[in-house]
Protein backbone atom coordinates (compact mmCIF):
# COMPACT_ATOMS: atom_id res chain seq x y z
CA UNK A 1 0.00 0.00 0.00
CA UNK A 2 1.37 3.59 -1.12
CA UNK A 3 0.02 6.71 -1.93
CA UNK A 4 2.54 7.72 -4.38
CA UNK A 5 0.84 9.90 -6.91
CA UNK A 6 2.05 11.23 -10.57
CA UNK A 7 5.88 11.53 -11.33
CA UNK A 8 7.82 14.52 -10.77
CA UNK A 9 9.19 15.33 -14.42
CA UNK A 10 11.77 17.76 -14.58
CA UNK A 11 9.51 21.08 -14.18
CA UNK A 12 7.91 19.65 -11.67
CA UNK A 13 11.29 19.23 -9.38
CA UNK A 14 12.66 22.38 -10.79
CA UNK A 15 9.92 24.32 -9.37
CA UNK A 16 9.80 22.20 -6.43
CA UNK A 17 13.43 22.76 -5.55
CA UNK A 18 12.44 26.52 -5.67
CA UNK A 19 9.69 26.85 -3.96
CA UNK A 20 11.34 24.67 -0.57
CA UNK A 21 14.77 27.00 -0.40
CA UNK A 22 15.65 28.36 2.79
CA UNK A 23 18.42 30.15 1.59
CA UNK A 24 18.82 33.48 3.28
CA UNK A 25 15.87 32.98 5.78
CA UNK A 26 18.71 32.86 8.26
CA UNK A 27 21.08 35.38 6.96
CA UNK A 28 23.69 35.33 3.44
CA UNK A 29 26.18 33.21 6.07
CA UNK A 30 23.98 30.48 7.95
CA UNK A 31 25.22 26.97 7.41
CA UNK A 32 23.23 26.04 10.24
CA UNK A 33 20.21 25.24 7.81
CA UNK A 34 16.82 23.57 8.97
CA UNK A 35 18.83 23.25 12.42
CA UNK A 36 17.48 26.64 13.17
CA UNK A 37 14.23 25.64 14.22
CA UNK A 38 15.38 23.87 16.77
CA UNK A 39 15.54 26.83 19.68
CA UNK A 40 16.46 26.37 23.43
CA UNK A 41 13.18 26.41 24.18
CA UNK A 42 12.43 23.40 22.14
CA UNK A 43 15.38 21.42 23.29
CA UNK A 44 14.13 22.24 26.96
CA UNK A 45 10.82 21.10 26.45
CA UNK A 46 12.23 18.11 24.89
CA UNK A 47 14.58 16.91 27.80
CA UNK A 48 11.07 17.14 29.84
CA UNK A 49 10.11 13.86 27.43
CA UNK A 50 12.33 12.40 29.67
CA UNK A 51 10.53 10.43 32.44
CA UNK A 52 11.91 6.49 32.87
CA UNK A 53 15.95 7.70 31.85
CA UNK A 54 15.82 4.12 29.46
CA UNK A 55 18.15 5.01 26.69
CA UNK A 56 18.06 3.13 23.15
CA UNK A 57 20.69 3.67 20.43
CA UNK A 58 19.64 4.17 16.80
CA UNK A 59 22.99 3.17 14.85
CA UNK A 60 24.19 -0.05 13.11
CA UNK A 61 27.35 -2.17 14.55
CA UNK A 62 30.36 -0.97 12.73
CA UNK A 63 29.88 -2.23 9.35
CA UNK A 64 33.55 -4.17 9.03
CA UNK A 65 31.98 -7.31 6.76
CA UNK A 66 32.23 -6.67 3.30
CA UNK A 67 28.36 -7.20 1.73
CA UNK A 68 26.00 -5.63 -1.36
CA UNK A 69 25.47 -3.16 0.63
CA UNK A 70 28.79 -2.22 2.24
CA UNK A 71 31.23 -2.52 -0.60
CA UNK A 72 33.92 -0.96 1.67
CA UNK A 73 33.82 -1.95 4.19
CA UNK A 74 34.95 -0.11 7.76
CA UNK A 75 38.52 -0.87 9.19
CA UNK A 76 38.78 -2.39 12.65
CA UNK A 77 42.34 -3.55 13.43
CA UNK A 78 44.26 -4.07 16.80
CA UNK A 79 47.10 -1.73 17.54
CA UNK A 80 48.12 -3.41 20.56
CA UNK A 81 46.56 -6.83 21.35
CA UNK A 82 46.13 -8.39 24.91
CA UNK A 83 48.83 -11.20 23.97
CA UNK A 84 51.33 -8.33 23.75
CA UNK A 85 49.94 -5.92 26.25
CA UNK A 86 53.26 -5.56 27.99
CA UNK A 87 54.53 -3.50 24.84
CA UNK A 88 53.36 -0.34 25.60
CA UNK A 89 56.68 1.48 26.07
CA UNK A 90 55.58 2.56 29.55
CA UNK A 91 57.19 0.21 32.15
CA UNK A 92 54.35 -1.09 33.81
CA UNK A 93 51.37 -0.47 31.98
CA UNK A 94 48.99 -2.96 30.00
CA UNK A 95 46.93 -1.96 27.57
CA UNK A 96 45.34 -3.09 24.55
CA UNK A 97 44.72 -0.16 21.55
CA UNK A 98 43.40 -0.26 18.74
CA UNK A 99 41.92 1.76 15.16
CA UNK A 100 39.24 2.03 13.22
CA UNK A 101 38.59 3.81 10.00
CA UNK A 102 35.40 4.71 7.91
CA UNK A 103 34.37 5.65 4.62
CA UNK A 104 31.30 6.64 5.70
CA UNK A 105 28.82 7.76 3.33
CA UNK A 106 26.78 5.07 1.45
CA UNK A 107 24.57 2.88 2.26
CA UNK A 108 25.91 0.61 5.67
CA UNK A 109 27.16 3.23 8.22
CA UNK A 110 24.91 5.68 9.95
CA UNK A 111 26.10 8.48 9.95
CA UNK A 112 24.91 12.41 9.38
CA UNK A 113 25.24 14.66 6.25
CA UNK A 114 26.19 17.82 6.32
CA UNK A 115 24.75 20.54 4.00
CA UNK A 116 27.93 20.97 1.82
CA UNK A 117 27.24 16.54 1.01
CA UNK A 118 25.24 17.38 -1.64
CA UNK A 119 25.40 19.88 -4.82
CA UNK A 120 22.46 21.06 -7.73
CA UNK A 121 23.22 23.06 -9.86
CA UNK A 122 26.81 23.36 -8.42
CA UNK A 123 25.52 25.02 -5.52
CA UNK A 124 25.03 23.97 -2.11
CA UNK A 125 22.37 24.72 0.88
CA UNK A 126 22.21 28.78 1.12
CA UNK A 127 23.95 29.61 -2.77
CA UNK A 128 27.12 29.07 -1.71
CA UNK A 129 29.37 27.41 -4.41
CA UNK A 130 30.26 23.58 -4.48
CA UNK A 131 33.84 24.34 -5.34
CA UNK A 132 34.15 25.79 -1.73
CA UNK A 133 34.64 22.45 -0.91
CA UNK A 134 38.15 21.59 -1.74
CA UNK A 135 40.71 19.01 -1.29
CA UNK A 136 41.34 20.50 2.33
CA UNK A 137 37.64 19.74 2.73
CA UNK A 138 34.45 21.93 3.47
CA UNK A 139 35.13 25.89 3.81
CA UNK A 140 31.29 26.26 4.05
CA UNK A 141 28.39 23.93 5.52
CA UNK A 142 30.24 21.31 7.14
CA UNK A 143 29.28 19.20 9.81
CA UNK A 144 30.68 21.60 12.17
CA UNK A 145 27.06 23.06 12.11
CA UNK A 146 26.53 20.36 14.65
CA UNK A 147 29.65 20.64 17.11
CA UNK A 148 27.68 21.18 20.11
CA UNK A 149 25.58 18.44 19.57
CA UNK A 150 22.21 18.19 18.21
CA UNK A 151 19.09 17.37 20.42
CA UNK A 152 15.46 17.89 20.44
CA UNK A 153 12.36 16.09 20.38
CA UNK A 154 12.45 12.98 18.36
CA UNK A 155 9.27 11.53 16.18
CA UNK A 156 9.12 8.12 15.02
CA UNK A 157 6.80 7.07 12.35
CA UNK A 158 6.68 3.73 11.62
CA UNK A 159 5.96 2.49 8.01
CA UNK A 160 6.09 -1.42 8.67
CA UNK A 161 3.54 -0.95 11.85
CA UNK A 162 1.49 1.19 9.99
CA UNK A 163 1.03 -1.25 7.08
CA UNK A 164 0.63 -4.57 9.35
CA UNK A 165 3.84 -5.94 7.70
CA UNK A 166 7.41 -6.75 9.17
CA UNK A 167 9.37 -4.49 6.22
CA UNK A 168 8.44 -3.04 3.25
CA UNK A 169 9.39 -4.05 0.04
CA UNK A 170 12.36 -2.21 -2.21
CA UNK A 171 10.40 -1.03 -4.35
CA UNK A 172 7.58 1.10 -2.28
CA UNK A 173 7.66 4.24 -1.55
CA UNK A 174 5.89 6.50 0.99
CA UNK A 175 4.01 9.09 0.20
CA UNK A 176 3.17 12.27 2.01
CA UNK A 177 -0.63 11.47 2.41
CA UNK A 178 0.90 7.96 4.22
CA UNK A 179 2.78 10.33 6.42
CA UNK A 180 0.22 12.18 7.69
CA UNK A 181 -1.72 8.79 8.17
CA UNK A 182 1.05 7.47 10.50
CA UNK A 183 1.15 10.14 12.18
CA UNK A 184 -2.78 10.27 13.09
CA UNK A 185 -2.74 6.24 13.73
CA UNK A 186 0.11 6.88 16.38
CA UNK A 187 -1.35 10.09 17.91
CA UNK A 188 1.50 11.86 17.34
CA UNK A 189 1.73 15.58 15.75
CA UNK A 190 4.43 16.61 14.11
CA UNK A 191 6.13 20.13 15.18
CA UNK A 192 8.58 22.53 14.09
CA UNK A 193 12.06 21.52 14.87
CA UNK A 194 11.02 17.77 15.12
CA UNK A 195 13.74 15.33 14.66
CA UNK A 196 11.90 12.64 12.31
CA UNK A 197 12.78 9.00 11.80
CA UNK A 198 10.71 6.82 9.20
CA UNK A 199 11.38 3.22 9.80
CA UNK A 200 11.25 0.69 6.70
CA UNK A 201 11.93 -2.19 8.29
CA UNK A 202 15.28 -2.64 6.59
CA UNK A 203 16.77 -4.33 8.91
CA UNK A 204 14.07 -6.72 9.26
CA UNK A 205 14.34 -7.17 5.49
CA UNK A 206 18.21 -7.78 5.72
CA UNK A 207 17.81 -10.13 8.89
CA UNK A 208 15.15 -12.59 6.31
CA UNK A 209 16.67 -12.20 3.36
CA UNK A 210 20.08 -11.03 3.31
CA UNK A 211 21.65 -8.30 2.36
CA UNK A 212 21.23 -6.26 -1.39
CA UNK A 213 22.75 -3.82 -3.15
CA UNK A 214 20.43 -0.59 -2.38
CA UNK A 215 20.44 0.19 -6.36
CA UNK A 216 18.48 -2.81 -6.61
CA UNK A 217 15.63 -1.25 -4.54
CA UNK A 218 15.32 0.52 -1.65
CA UNK A 219 12.12 2.09 0.28
CA UNK A 220 12.22 5.16 1.29
CA UNK A 221 9.60 8.72 0.55
CA UNK A 222 9.09 9.55 -2.52
CA UNK A 223 9.52 13.06 -4.26
CA UNK A 224 6.23 14.44 -3.27
CA UNK A 225 7.77 14.24 0.50
CA UNK A 226 10.06 17.47 0.08
CA UNK A 227 7.12 19.80 -0.10
CA UNK A 228 5.62 18.31 3.23
CA UNK A 229 8.90 18.42 5.29
CA UNK A 230 9.08 21.63 4.17
CA UNK A 231 5.95 22.85 5.83
CA UNK A 232 5.95 21.63 9.00
CA UNK A 233 9.77 22.77 9.30
CA UNK A 234 11.17 19.57 9.77
CA UNK A 235 14.42 20.00 11.64
CA UNK A 236 16.28 16.80 11.05
CA UNK A 237 15.54 13.58 8.91
CA UNK A 238 16.25 10.30 9.64
CA UNK A 239 15.63 6.70 7.75
CA UNK A 240 16.84 2.68 8.40
CA UNK A 241 17.48 3.17 4.73
CA UNK A 242 18.66 6.93 3.30
CA UNK A 243 15.26 8.62 3.36
CA UNK A 244 15.28 8.73 -0.58
CA UNK A 245 13.35 5.57 -1.71
CA UNK A 246 15.55 4.40 -5.06
CA UNK A 247 14.56 4.72 -7.83
CA UNK A 248 12.45 7.61 -6.98
CA UNK A 249 10.16 8.09 -10.29
CA UNK A 250 11.21 11.54 -10.61
CA UNK A 251 13.13 13.16 -13.31
CA UNK A 252 16.43 13.07 -14.93
CA UNK A 253 19.03 14.58 -12.49
CA UNK A 254 17.06 15.04 -10.01
CA UNK A 255 17.60 10.48 -8.58
CA UNK A 256 17.32 11.66 -4.87
CA UNK A 257 15.31 14.44 -4.40
CA UNK A 258 15.19 14.11 -0.63
CA UNK A 259 18.52 14.75 -0.91
CA UNK A 260 18.81 17.12 -3.43
CA UNK A 261 15.99 19.26 -1.93
CA UNK A 262 16.26 18.43 1.33
CA UNK A 263 19.95 19.08 1.79
CA UNK A 264 20.46 21.86 -0.74
CA UNK A 265 17.26 23.75 -0.83
CA UNK A 266 15.56 23.21 2.62
CA UNK A 267 19.21 22.88 4.62
CA UNK A 268 18.42 19.99 6.19
CA UNK A 269 20.48 17.38 7.75
CA UNK A 270 20.15 14.40 6.90
CA UNK A 271 20.95 10.62 9.12
CA UNK A 272 21.27 7.72 7.11
CA UNK A 273 21.53 3.86 7.92
CA UNK A 274 19.89 3.87 11.76
CA UNK A 275 18.77 1.19 13.64
CA UNK A 276 15.54 1.86 14.03
CA UNK A 277 14.19 -1.93 14.94
CA UNK A 278 14.90 -1.62 18.91
CA UNK A 279 13.61 1.98 18.60
CA UNK A 280 10.27 0.89 17.12
CA UNK A 281 10.48 -1.85 19.55
CA UNK A 282 10.73 0.60 22.61
CA UNK A 283 8.22 2.89 21.36
CA UNK A 284 5.44 0.04 20.47
CA UNK A 285 5.61 -1.61 24.17
CA UNK A 286 5.06 2.45 25.36
CA UNK A 287 2.80 3.31 22.63
CA UNK A 288 4.70 6.58 22.92
CA UNK A 289 6.36 7.53 19.49
CA UNK A 290 7.72 10.54 20.84
CA UNK A 291 11.44 10.79 22.91
CA UNK A 292 14.28 12.86 23.63
CA UNK A 293 16.79 12.38 20.88
CA UNK A 294 20.82 13.38 20.61
CA UNK A 295 23.09 13.66 18.02
CA UNK A 296 26.38 14.00 18.19
CA UNK A 297 28.43 14.37 15.27
CA UNK A 298 32.50 14.04 15.58
CA UNK A 299 34.44 17.45 15.61
CA UNK A 300 35.93 17.25 11.77
CA UNK A 301 36.90 20.34 10.49
CA UNK A 302 35.61 21.03 6.90
CA UNK A 303 33.74 17.47 7.38
CA UNK A 304 30.87 16.14 4.84
CA UNK A 305 29.35 14.62 7.65
CA UNK A 306 30.05 12.20 10.22
CA UNK A 307 29.45 8.33 12.04
CA UNK A 308 26.71 8.90 14.66
CA UNK A 309 25.60 6.52 17.68
CA UNK A 310 22.01 8.85 17.73
CA UNK A 311 20.16 8.03 21.16
CA UNK A 312 16.74 7.95 22.03
CA UNK A 313 15.74 8.35 25.87
CA UNK A 314 12.07 7.40 27.06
Amino acid sequence: MSDVRAELTRNDMEALFEGVKNWGRWGPDDERGALNFITDTIRRDAAALVTEGVSVSCALDFPTQPAPDNPRPAQHMMVVAGDACTTTGMPGMQSAMDFIGVAFHGMAVSHIDALCHVFVDEKMYNGFDASDVKSTGAMRNSVMAGEDGISGRGVLLDAPRHRGVPYLGIDEQIGPDELDAMAAAQGVEIREGDILLVSTGRDARRAEKGSWAPMEGLAGLDGHCVQWLYERKVAVLGSDGVSDSIPNGTADQWPMPIHQCGIVAIGLHLLDNLNLGDLATACSARERWEFFFIIAPLKVKRGTGSPVNPIAIF
